[in-house]
């Protein structure tokens, strides 16, 4: 895991590196979709928290920087209490995914939020998404079960 996290960090320290956005957008709403079919959103959910337990992250700025170095938007907190958390995610990609399908989702971010914020916080999480096309953002919400802490 720490090879990979080395990896990550060199890979978010080439800012001279540049990789169509188109390419991108080919993978996510097309390619992906295609293969995975309607278990699409679960799949990416699932594949999120994956990425993040190889990737953890120690505190909100440091997810608020990895959401932009992957290229997924930006991301700002918006409200946070003791047992939930809610951000925003805009930008340039988001608006292009809104624009290129009309059913895009954003299940591999929230996955990656809800799983990030689950290590942090040591509790079990579960993340949902709210698209607000009109405002060109997502909403993102993890809610923490404080009953069920983890390791």
């Amino acid at each position: 895991m720490e090879k990979e996290a080395q990896a990550l960090q060199e890979l978010s320290d080439n800012t001279e590196m540049h990789i169509p956005i188109f390419g991108y957008e080919l993978i996510r709403e097309i390619l992906l979709n295609d293969i995975l079919g309607k278990d699409s959103p679960h799949v990416l959910y699932w594949a999120g928290k994956q990425l993040a337990r190889k990737f953890p992250l120690h505190n909100i700025d440091e997810i608020i920087n990895f959401f932009s170095s992957a290229g997924w938007g930006n991301l700002s907190l918006v409200k946070q209490s003791k047992d939930e958390v809610e951000m925003a995610l805009t930008g340039i990609m988001v608006e292009r995914r809104f624009d290129l399908n009309t059913e895009c989702h954003f299940q591999l971010e929230t996955g990656f939020l809800a799983e990030q914020i689950s290590l942090q916080k040591k509790f079990a999480a579960e993340g949902a998404e709210e698209p607000k096309r009109r405002a060109g953002r997502v909403m993102l919400f993890v809610k923490l079960d404080l009953k069920d802490p983890i390791e």
